[in-house]
């Protein structure tokens, strides 16, 4: 992996995180064998505690290690809160949010001190992009999920604890009854193969007395509200994923459609060319 991300340097500068030092010789020698400079940052434990350099002592010795390398050049940091982004209350959120400044805060002195700077500060997501930025410590914003917004994302509280995401639904499921057998319920031919559940199971699109209550392969449950309308055999269901980056992963094709879902014009179809790649 390190040969193929050095190769890839031929052609575009690329930037790469680190959180232990035998990553980094990794990458020294390959951006040796392949002629190129690699851009390096440090990636730090800012609380979700998955990845980072866990203390400001040891992300100050990586980054000195990426600079003493041929071929390195220390970037900054990267400081993902991931787990900052689920956080439900808006208050919580940002808290989480503060004390991840802190720590970033603590690493850019302790590198200042001695005399490396960070051009580079990345983090920040869908979940919390509005605190990062109003902190000012980053400069470079990741969220990704917000181009197409899924279920659990919509959960998330504003200030005035109201559910609202910060954007629009813009990715949908398209399923079709395949079962109406009992009263209250219906049945669709999309669960765990078309959608995503980790982070909860899909809501219903525009139809607010009707609940995605259960999934299996290729079975989804509908509850059926007492105001709903009845579900027939052959009705077009649109599920909003619950998370939608590993529901993309289970299609070949999106769709694009403008004017709206049910009246709108197919205007494009593009391939989901990076697909089950995890190499």
């Amino acid at each position: 992996k390190c040969a193929r991300l050095a190769a890839l340097a031929r052609r575009a500068r690329i930037g790469v995180c680190a959180d232990h030092p035998d990553q980094i010789d990794g990458y020294a020698l390959a951006a040796r064998a392949a002629g190129v400079v690699l851009h390096v940052l440090v990636e730090i434990d800012v609380g979700a505690a998955r990845c980072g350099a866990p203390t400001v002592e040891a992300a100050v010795a990586l980054a000195q290690r990426i600079e003493a390398a041929e071929h390195l050049t220390f970037d900054g940091l990267q400081a993902y809160h991931g787990s900052a982004q689920h956080i439900r209350g808006h208050g919580e959120r940002r808290q989480a949010i503060e004390n991840a400044g802190a720590r970033v805060r603590a690493t850019v002195d302790a590198l200042s001190a001695v005399g490396l700077t960070c051009r580079t500060i990345g983090g920040a997501g869908t979940g919390s992009f509005r605190f990062e930025t109003a902190h000012g410590l980053w400069n470079e914003l990741q969220p990704g999920s917000y181009c197409f917004m899924d279920a659990d994302y919509a959960q998330n509280l504003d200030t005035e604890g109201a559910e609202r995401g910060e954007f629009e639904h813009a990715l949908f499921v398209a399923s079709t009854v395949m079962s109406a057998a009992a009263p209250g319920i219906a049945v669709l031919d999309a669960g765990h193969k078309a959608s995503a559940i980790d982070s909860g199971l899909p809501s219903v699109w525009l139809l607010p007395d009707v609940h995605y209550v259960g999934a299996s392969d290729e079975h989804g449950k509908l509850s059926l509200g007492k105001g709903a309308a009845r579900l027939g055999l052959g009705d077009r269901v649109w599920l909003i994923p619950g998370h939608v980056d590993p529901t993309v992963n289970l299609h070949d094709w999106y769709v694009g459609v403008r004017g709206g879902l049910e009246t709108g014009v197919v205007e494009t179809v593009w391939p989901v060319a990076a697909r089950g790649r995890m190499d």
